[in-house]
């Protein structure tokens, strides 16, 4: 018998909201995160992409400047997030004196594909304009990507493990089956588990447009993001932060705390195939979604909704579909909540692992915004139009990053 792993808190801030609440509401509403890009360098450099999907509440509105001020603009979501989780959870913060969970328990994987990359252009920026003098002494603790996981464990005088998944897309799913891993092996009662990502700048954007990945409908932000769609020319890149309280089942419940749902199984496989494409024939995927399957000791029948990865990109939708059918089977109901947040890379997996858990512990699966004609490659059934009341036991999110990386995490009632 697998070990008891429960949710009991959740944290977001995304393109549509700062907060869980506001993110879930935007999502049943089909709002779209998705605009112009206000900043001079888009025009400056002649971009062909001028659209993309930034955080709704400023993280300098919810920190102390003092303390924004010495992380990069990645971490201080994965603070935000990390936070209202731990408060959803129940749980004070620590002092010196006090803990409501044994530091010694408490682990944390925050995982995030990039890091702080904004950091390292702007101070090199600063270096080549002003000189050494000038340079910020915190330069390599904001730019590393294990930043988001140590600020967060710090924060919260986590002593179990902090854990730094980089896998791109799928690194804040990782963070996840990290966090499980932790608890099925006896390292943690609690771990504050997602992943985080802010990386929309000129050099991104401009690498991403280069490899023909992102959509160009700057004429219609709202409706560029279309996963699924048979207009569908590419995904937006987004940015924001997701974090879960994971908690050993008997240790939530012995302190009467509110369980969301169950992680019940995670599923982590690599292509070695191609370092951007995935497995042509989704051998990858297919066993990471059979492996979450298999850990939370589910069948393929008791799964009635799949969380799809689905960026909006031409290829990769279909190839998803395909291995979501052979993994499952066709009468999964789908959704695909990038048409709304767009990509938030190292973040999405978890943002949307919250919309997988919320989906199962509301009976209700938000639309696929933007999907007005399914690809007919896509041989499945997806949410369209409005949110559908469902009646679930259980429920599958996948992920997939560059080079490879597959997770897939299963999760139930209780």
């Amino acid at each position: 018998m697998s070990t008891d792993i429960v949710i009991t808190g959740l944290g977001a801030t995304t393109p549509v909201g700062g907060d869980v609440d506001s993110t879930w509401a935007a999502l049943l509403e089909g709002r779209s995160g998705v605009r112009t890009i206000e900043a001079d360098w888009a025009e400056r450099f002649d971009l062909p992409v001028r659209i993309a999907a930034p955080l709704a509440v400023e993280p300098t509105e919810v920190l102390p400047r003092v303390q924004a001020r010495r992380m990069d603009r990645c971490e201080q979501i994965a603070i935000i997030v990390a936070r209202q989780a731990w408060a959803d959870a129940g749980f004070e913060m620590p002092t010196d004196e006090a803990h409501t969970v044994d530091p010694d328990r408490l682990g944390v994987a925050i995982g995030t594909g990039v890091g702080g990359p904004v950091t390292l252009l702007n101070q090199d920026d600063i270096l080549e304009t002003s000189g050494l003098r000038k340079v910020s002494p915190l330069t390599v603790p904001m730019l590393m990507p294990n930043g988001p996981a140590a600020h967060v464990g710090i924060d919260l005088k986590a002593r179990a493990g902090v854990h730094s998944p980089a896998s791109a897309c799928a690194s804040g799913a990782e963070g996840l089956a990290a966090g499980w891993r932790m608890i099925a092996s006896g390292e943690a009662d609690v771990v504050v588990a997602g992943g985080a990502e802010a990386c929309i700048h000129q050099i991104t954007v401009a690498g991403f447009a280069q490899s023909r990945t992102l959509s160009t409908r700057n004429d219609e932000p709202a409706r560029a993001s279309r996963p699924f769609d048979v207009d569908r020319d590419g995904f937006v890149l987004g940015e924001g932060a997701g974090a879960l309280v994971l908690e050993r089942g008997d240790h939530a419940r012995a302190r009467g705390a509110r369980i969301y749902g169950r992680l019940a199984g995670v599923g982590i496989t690599s292509d070695a195939y191609h370092i951007t494409g995935n497995h042509p024939e989704g051998i990858g995927q297919i066993n990471a979604i059979s492996k979450a399957l298999r850990t939370g000791e589910l069948s393929t029948s008791d799964i009635g909704h799949l969380n799809a990865h689905a960026t909006s990109t031409v290829v990769g939708d279909v190839g998803e579909a395909a291995a979501v059918r052979k993994a499952i089977g066709d009468h999964v109901v789908v959704t695909a909540p990038k048409g709304s947040l767009g990509h938030l890379v190292g973040g999405a997996g978890a943002v949307e692992s919250i919309v997988t858990v919320l989906s199962l512990y509301n009976g209700v699966i938000p639309a696929t915004s933007n999907l007005e004609q399914l690809d007919p490659k896509v041989e499945l059934d997806v949410v369209a139009g409005e949110p559908r009341k469902v009646d679930l036991r259980a429920a599958v999110n996948d992920s997939f990053g560059f080079g490879g990386h597959n997770v897939a995490l299963s999760f139930t009632t209780v």
